[in-house]
């Protein structure tokens, strides 16, 4: 287990995947969202991405959005450490999927969904070469303040240049709770983007009365915040 009262002891390369394999096996996913995010289907047309366009989620779990997106005439690409997460996904949404084995990945394929099942960060430009935008719900939020400037940085290296971001991000007093998912402040997201991005913000909600698990762990305010990321 890599993480355990509160401090993150992984290395960056395999991303806690310990924690997250565990998170799966346990069926301890209470942030699995069990319908489609509001913020991101109110604002996905912002990204201006045509059909047919490839979707990059990263972290993906076994999240309905990508269903959503597939509905949009979108084709989606997913990483996901858990095979149990992709086997759900694919269960769940009545699809039947060809499993192949890419480099150190299995890749589980059906209906213009692709999950890749491995780690982030042994993805290669090679993979994601056919990628028009991306949709990062889970998988910053999900990444402690040591990791995220990594990720970012591996994001940049291996989607194409002109693919832009629709990221949404969680705001609250960090030591009201320990992450995941982790508050992630504009100023933060400025720092992580701004040299390659220009960054909009679409949406600041107050979203605690909707998260009642967050409020018995004792926050006093929450705040999803949505962002539009074009390329510079």
């Amino acid at each position: 287990m890599c993480y355990s009262d509160g401090n993150w002891n992984c290395r960056q390369s395999d991303m806690c995947s310990s924690f997250w394999h565990d998170r799966w096996e346990q069926n301890k996913i209470a942030f699995h969202q069990k319908e489609v995010n509001q913020a991101f289907s109110r604002y996905w047309h912002l990204v201006n991405l045509p059909p047919r366009s490839t979707v990059l989620v990263p972290l993906c779990g076994k999240s309905y959005d990508m269903i959503w997106l597939r509905d949009q005439g979108h084709r989606v690409i997913g990483i996901e450490f858990s095979p149990i997460a992709a086997k759900d996904f694919f269960d769940e949404n009545g699809l039947s999927p060809t499993v192949t084995h890419h480099r150190t990945f299995e890749c589980w394929t059906a209906d213009d969904i692709t999950l890749f099942i491995g780690d982030f960060f042994a993805l290669e430009s090679a993979d994601t070469k056919s990628v028009d935008g991306v949709y990062d719900r889970a998988a910053l939020i999900a990444l402690p303040p040591t990791m995220r400037k990594d990720y970012v940085t591996h994001i940049d290296a291996i989607v194409p240049p002109h693919a832009p971001t629709l990221l949404i991000t969680f705001e609250y007093p960090q030591h009201e709770m320990e992450g995941p998912p982790f508050s992630v402040m504009q100023s933060e997201v400025q720092q992580l983007y701004e040299n390659r991005h220009t960054i909009t913000e679409l949406v600041s909600k107050d979203v605690l009365n909707d998260n009642p698990r967050f409020r018995d762990k004792g926050l006093s305010s929450l705040r999803e915040v949505a962002y539009h990321l074009a390329p510079t």
